[in-house]
C-alpha cells in the first residue's frame, strides 16, 4: 500500500503485535520505550476505527435501515430478525445464517460476547441484499 491512514511505524508495531510480541518486546526491537509503543499502537487503532466508520457510512449511503438488534440478543435470534425484516421489504439477504452471523461478528468484534450482542446494532440492507452493521 502506497498511501495509508497508518504511518510506517504504526504498521510495523501492528505487524509485531499480530505476531504475538508484547509491547516491551517491540520496544526493544525498534529501540524505543514501551510507552511510545503503546502510544503508536493506540493511534493506529484509532485510525483503523475511523477508517471502518467511514467505510460503514459509505456502504450505508444506498442502504435502508432494516432494524435494530437489541443488546442481549442471541446471534441466531438476530439472524432470524434480519431475515424476517428483509423479507418484509421484499429483499433477499445474500447470506445464509452462518455467513450472516460471521459478518455481524466481524463487523465490530467488541460488540459481542460469546453468542450474545453486547450493545444495540443498527442493521442496513441495500437492494442487492447486502447487509451492513453500524
Amino acid at each position: 500500500m502506497k498511501e495509508s491512514l497508518l504511518t510506517e511505524r504504526q504498521k510495523e508495531v501492528l505487524r509485531y503485535r499480530k505476531q504475538g510480541y508484547t509491547q516491551q518486546q517491540i520496544a526493544d526491537i525498534i529501540e524505543t520505550s514501551k510507552a511510545n509503543v503503546c502510544t503508536i499502537e493506540k493511534a493506529a487503532t484509532e485510525n483503523i476505527k475511523k477508517a471502518k466508520e467511514t467505510l460503514e457510512f459509505l456502504y450505508t449511503l444506498d442502504a435502508t435501515h432494516l432494524c435494530t438488534i437489541k443488546a442481549g440478543s442471541d446471534f441466531l435470534d438476530a439472524a432470524k430478525e434480519i431475515f424476517n425484516e428483509a423479507e418484509g421489504l421484499g429483499i433477499k439477504v445474500r447470506y445464509d445464517t452462518i455467513s450472516l452471523i460471521n459478518r455481524m461478528r466481524d463487523s465490530n468484534p467488541e460488540r459481542f460476547r460469546a453468542r450474545y450482542i453486547r450493545e444495540d446494532i443498527d442493521v442496513y440492507i441495500n437492494k442487492d441484499g447486502d447487509i451492513y452493521f453500524n
